[in-house]
């Protein structure tokens, strides 16, 4: 059973090595070219000094012209690595789709479940050989994509918990792809046909992947706040840190917000007409910079809750194919 499987979806994997493979051509050299040029530029050695903390002295960011030059040289590789999103996606969608829908749209499903293998340990040993590809896959893609997108998160232009970021990197891509692939499974279960359970398992995989980025995602767990005084501009956020800033804005001494999506820094003795900060915004005495945010260091932990969160959906989908397959006449 299991050898029959791999005959059948050879070429899926065949595909899937092709292309894990092109990628591989295009990030290994690039990869090693930005973290030459990361190093020679000092921006190892500043981002090390910088640390976690989500404040840090205004003497302490040395690095800014580098960080500068670094993204005006590799800027657009951020937008190429962009169009990789959809990868996990098309494995999923390829590997899981044919699965049911392609038996059953060519009628073999009616030799196939008539022979001594039970229809539960048809779709357990298809679900598995599919389900396995399609994990490894995601793997080696996830864990690429984060050595290779490293440098551009830690330069300061995209930070790992940005929206497209999060998303090609780390283990997240591998419960991503289970998903495509049990959506796929279920899909074919519903409608019969290779093209329809693909359209139905696309449509459903973009909708879960939004609500959740959006709705769920920045809820995994309670967000930090972060407050200091405009008139201390001897500290400023830590680029480093990779916090994912959630709000930010001005508020004043009661807590209310006065100017949202807005910080100032002003210097402590200033003297003169019109020296006062931020009166030119309506700020009075007791007004400071607020942020609410979700810490860098958590980056892994909310890639393992979502990559939770999308296998469970991937099981409880794929026993839902499983019941179906044994209805299916």
């Amino acid at each position: 059973m299991i050898w029959l499987t791999w005959r059948q979806h050879r070429k899926q994997a065949l595909f899937t090595a092709i292309g894990l493979a092109i990628l591989a051509t295009f990030m290994i050299p690039t990869g090693l070219a930005m973290r030459h040029t990361f190093a020679d530029k000092g921006l190892a050695d500043c981002v090390r000094a910088l640390g976690t903390d989500s404040l840090v002295p205004a003497s302490a960011d040395t690095c800014g012209k580098a960080s500068i030059e670094f993204n005006s040289q590799y800027g657009t590789m951020s937008m190429i690595g962009v169009l990789f999103l959809v990868l996990p996606l098309l494995v999923g969608l390829f590997w899981g789709a044919p699965l049911v829908a392609r038996e059953v749209e060519a009628g073999t499903h009616r030799m196939v479940w008539t022979q001594g293998v039970s229809r539960r340990h048809w779709a357990m040993v298809k679900f598995g050989v599919a389900g396995a590809g399609a994990l490894a896959a995601a793997a080696v893609y996830g864990l690429g994509m984060s050595w290779w997108l490293t440098p551009i998160s830690q330069a300061g232009q995209h930070g790992r918990f940005n929206v497209f970021f999060f998303d090609m990197q780390g283990v997240a891509p591998i419960g991503y792809t289970l998903l495509a692939v049990a959506l796929g499974v279920f899909a074919g279960t519903i409608w019969p046909k290779v093209l329809p359970a693909m359209t139905a398992a696309l449509t459903g995989f973009v909708g879960l992947r939004v609500a959740l980025a959006t709705l769920a995602r920045p809820h995994y767990l309670p967000a930090r706040t972060l407050t200091f005084p405009i008139k201390d501009a001897t500290v400023q956020t830590n680029p480093a840190a990779g916090d994912w800033i959630l709000s930010y804005g001005i508020r004043d001494s009661s807590g209310k917000l006065l100017t949202a999506n807005a910080q100032i820094a002003c210097a402590p003795d200033a003297t003169g007409p019109g020296a006062a900060c931020g009166a030119d915004l309506g700020l009075g005495p007791g007004s400071y910079n607020w942020q609410l945010y979700q810490p860098g260091d958590r980056f892994w932990l909310f890639q393992g809750i979502e990559t939770g969160i999308f296998v469970a959906m991937a099981a409880l989908l794929l026993y839902l194919a499983v019941r179906r397959i044994r209805r299916i006449a």
